[in-house]
């Protein structure tokens, strides 16, 4: 597991951004059948305005990071992060989970101070 900042290392003093084994399993699988390359390819988490709380989650496939990036790379995941939303989101933990009640990914952000009711949205 490594961290690798195209921004000159400026990552290192920063919170990781984590990446359980189930969720990179989730998203290799997701990236491999959409034909990209995993070497090269990964998934971009970025926060967006939106939701109740103000703040929202998104996440896409992107072909490769963009030149300002923040890369992580768990379980042979890549993970992109841009600037702005690393403020946001540095130090959380992307999760898989499985039940009855919702399947999907779902990030655990230790800088959340409030989130709306179906925790969709949120606010720092």
């Amino acid at each position: 597991m490594s961290t690798d900042s195209l921004d000159g290392g400026e990552s290192a003093t920063r919170p990781e951004i984590e990446v359980t084994e189930e969720a990179a399993e989730q998203a290799l699988s997701l990236l491999e059948g959409e034909g990209l390359d995993c070497g090269e390819a990964g998934l971009r988490l970025f926060v967006q305005q939106g939701g109740c709380a103000g703040l929202s989650y998104g996440m896409r496939f992107d072909d490769m990071p963009d030149e300002d990036d923040t890369i992580y790379e768990h379980h042979d995941l890549r993970v992109f992060v841009d600037p702005a939303s690393l403020k946001y989101i540095e130090g959380s933990v992307l999760n898989y989970e499985s039940g009855l009640q919702a399947e999907g990914f779902h990030v655990e952000n230790p800088n959340v101070v409030s989130e709306c009711g179906c925790g969709e949205s949120f606010r720092t």
